[in-house]
């Protein structure tokens, strides 16, 4: 039987939080200023961050290293990930000396019923994503708040206009700290702060997901043309907007 992810609903003391002060005040804010606030003030005990270990997840990573270094991290191995993906976790984690990185996996009730040979993802995508990305997500923030992510507004025409902190369709908050920040922002900080670089960038993967449905992005093309090439999915279900948008 498939196995239904198990939610609880976000704290009393949150349930009623009014965002546009909070997003107007975190406009003004560095991205290190909104995780401070964050994470000691507003979602104490009650925060994490789900992080890919793609592309630029050091960044926030890092950042985190220096302000809260027992946040707890999710990631979600799908079973479909680059083994580069997971060696770069296992360097991050030790080089930032990251203390709580909880690595999660879709339910194997789930995979039997669903894609007992591994190839749903070439009849289905989005069923193959909530398989294995949106219902072990659901699973793993149960017991917070807020979520973490690394979105920016540059990427993709969905996230263009998100705000900095939104509410989730299950009532959660989603804190997206680096939103105003372009990709030459990104390389700098990288460079600045000497840090570990995923394996896969230098061969021209921009976005990195599964290994099924990540390419390398070609010269001149959009950011994330390599997810899902040749379809108009741009989204995996696990960062839905106000309106539904998602898988």
């Amino acid at each position: 039987m498939t196995q239904v992810a198990q939610t609880q609903a976000p704290s009393p003391q949150v349930a009623g939080l009014d965002l546009a002060p909070l997003n107007a005040r975190y406009e003004t804010m560095s991205a290190q200023e909104i995780l401070r606030h964050a994470i000691h003030e507003q979602f104490v005990d009650r925060i994490t961050i789900v992080s890919s270990f793609g592309a630029e997840s050091v960044i926030l990573l890092h950042m985190i290293s220096q302000i809260e270094p027992s946040l707890p991290v999710i990631m979600l191995n799908t079973g479909k990930l680059f083994g580069e993906t997971l060696r770069y976790r296992d360097r991050l984690q030790d080089k930032l000396k990251l203390t709580d990185v909880r690595t999660n996996f879709p339910h194997p009730d789930d995979l039997l019923a669903e894609d007992p040979k591994g190839g749903l993802w070439q009849r289905d995508t989005d069923a193959c994503c909530d398989l294995r990305k949106v219902r072990p997500q659901a699973r793993a923030v149960a017991p917070f708040d807020a979520l973490i992510t690394g979105r920016k507004r540059f990427q993709t025409g969905t996230r263009a206009t998100m705000d900095i902190i939104e509410r989730d369709t299950d009532g959660r908050f989603k804190l997206n700290p680096l939103a105003n920040w372009q990709l030459d922002e990104l390389k700098a900080y990288i460079e600045q702060h000497d840090l570990p670089r995923h394996p896969l960038v230098k061969d021209g993967y921009l976005s990195i997901g599964c290994t099924p449905c990540t390419n390398k992005v070609k010269e001149g093309d959009d950011y994330r043309s390599g997810r899902w090439a040749d379809s108009d999915k741009d989204e995996c279900g696990i960062h839905l907007n106000i309106d539904g948008d998602g898988i």
